[in-house]
């Protein structure tokens, strides 16, 4: 019995070794992008974005909790404008604060995630004409820190998130080209 004891505790070691050093290899900042060409004009796609209230119409993340609570604060767009959301676990909890609103080709946004996992991030949208159509990028980025290195060993958060992105993009062309 002993020895059985002795090999499972061996094998688990090791387990939990190969996840660490997995883990170590993870670069130290997260970073998933996503683009689309959009059919209109910066100036009809930024007010989409720039103010939270929009988001309702396009974000991925909107429909994920019916039940979601959503709070506002500071003004109705632009620098300063707060999004706060407390949902179930598909969504979990969290703020945006836009920080910076650069008429019509650019908002930085700080995103910070409180449940089911903290994280502080940057999200930037920039909206770049190309002919009759506008190049729309969606990113999101910012520190990795150990745990957050652990969880990426088993979740691939590119292909995860980008998968939101996407969606939200498209979503988003089609607000704006209606």
């Amino acid at each position: 019995m002993f020895e059985i004891i002795a090999i499972i505790a061996v094998v688990l070691a090791i387990a939990i070794a190969v996840v660490l050093i997995l883990a170590a290899t993870k670069p130290n900042t997260l970073r998933v992008q996503r683009a689309t060409s959009i059919r209109a004009p910066a100036d009809k796609i930024f007010p989409l974005i720039n103010d939270f209230h929009q988001w309702r119409g396009w974000s991925p993340y909107e429909n994920k909790d019916p039940a979601m609570q959503r709070t506002y604060e500071g003004p109705e767009s632009g620098k300063g404008a707060v999004y706060a959301w407390d949902g179930n676990k598909n969504v979990g909890s969290g703020r945006m604060e836009i920080l910076e609103a650069s008429v019509p080709s650019q908002i930085t946004i700080k995103l910070d995630f409180f449940k089911p996992f903290e994280g502080h991030n940057t999200a930037e949208f920039t909206m770049l004409p190309q002919g009759d159509a506008t190049n729309v990028t969606w990113l999101m980025h910012g520190p990795s820190p150990f745990m957050g290195k652990i969880m990426h060993v088993f979740i691939n958060m590119d292909r995860m998130v980008g998968k939101d992105f996407e969606t939200g993009l498209a979503n988003l062309k089609a607000a704006a080209e209606a």
